[in-house]
């Protein structure tokens, strides 16, 4: 009996209908879909509240701390004259004293307006420039070398011809500016572009993606990361030649910005002052830096899956 179902059993599964290969196939590479599918898939997780504190809020709360602490323990050791190294509650009294004046907000206005101003221009002229420096073999050979040159120069040596050149106006502030940041948005550019896979270049030629329309949505896009950091330095260049420039050239049509604070901080021999300038030109460049640049870079990690939606 059981030598009948032994014999059996082969005839059975040679009566059953086989799959097609056509079949076999689909339901192959559907699997093998599915599998690449939950490998780029990242579990989103929202964040929690409490997470996003101990991980973003809490440590530069407890750096700042310790600067303090370390200040003030320098200020009891009395490590140098009270003159030369005021307390943080004397630094404190100058912002608090400058607040109640209603000044403390024009200082940082009349220098983040500049600053930004400025480096709209430069981001209007040294984007094209630098495309043009990318793309054109001959601009490149005669203008490339000059912009890495501009770069390297320290923003501060153009204030005496700007000043020369263009009197003790906003006109001077936006020139010195521009002569910063321009160069480094330019090669910023340029290096983003020479990273862009000939590849991508080659799909967008065969799909007609040309000329202007193939710098728009093919070139820009892959050079978006080398941009961007382009950009970021550029406003760093920005910010420190409006520095250099308030601080060497002053005239009352100009106002007082944070560099001329800077200055008459030094003139009149109060680190108080002094102090204070410094510490408005750094939540200056932190705030900008949180506010526009880190969003941004963030913004293009996450389209490029390189960080994970939260």
């Amino acid at each position: 009996m059981a030598s009948t179902e032994t014999h059996d059993a082969p005839e059975e599964a040679a009566r059953e209908p086989r799959k097609p290969a056509e079949d076999l196939a689909r339901e192959d590479l559907a699997g093998l879909e599915a599998g690449l599918d939950a490998l780029d898939t990242v579990p989103a997780r929202r964040t929690s509240p409490r997470d996003t504190f101990v991980r973003k809020v809490l440590p530069p709360l407890v750096a700042v701390a310790l600067v303090l602490v370390v200040w003030q323990v320098l200020v009891w050791a009395r490590v140098t004259e009270e003159y030369k190294l005021p307390s943080p509650g004397a630094v404190w009294g100058e912002v608090a004293d400058a607040w109640y004046r209603g000044t403390l907000l024009g200082y940082i206005w009349t220098s983040v307006s500049r600053g930004l101003l400025g480096f709209l221009f430069a981001l209007a002229i040294g984007t094209p420039l630098g495309l043009l420096v990318a793309r054109v073999r001959f601009v490149r050979a005669a203008v490339g070398p000059v912009l890495s040159g501009l770069q390297s120069l320290p923003s501060v040596a153009w204030v005496p011809p700007a000043v020369i050149w263009l009197g003790l106006n906003d006109q001077m502030m936006f020139a010195v500016i521009l002569l910063g940041a321009v160069p480094s948005i330019a090669n910023g550019l340029v290096s983003g572009v020479d990273q862009v896979p000939p590849l991508h270049l080659r799909a967008g030629r065969t799909l007609g993606a040309t000329g202007l329309r193939g710098t728009w949505h093919i070139v820009m896009p892959a050079a978006l990361p080398g941009y961007l950091a382009g950009l970021k330095q550029g406003w760093a260049f920005s910010w420190r030649s409006l520095m250099a420039a308030e601080i060497i050239a002053s005239s009352p049509e100009l106002g007082i910005g944070l560099g001329q604070l800077l200055e008459n901080g030094r003139t009149a021999s109060s680190m108080p002052m002094v102090f204070l300038a410094i510490l408005l030109i750094l939540v200056v460049g932190v705030a900008i830096d949180l506010l526009i640049f880190s969003p941004l870079e963030r913004w293009v990690l996450r389209d490029r899956g390189l960080l994970a939606r939260s």
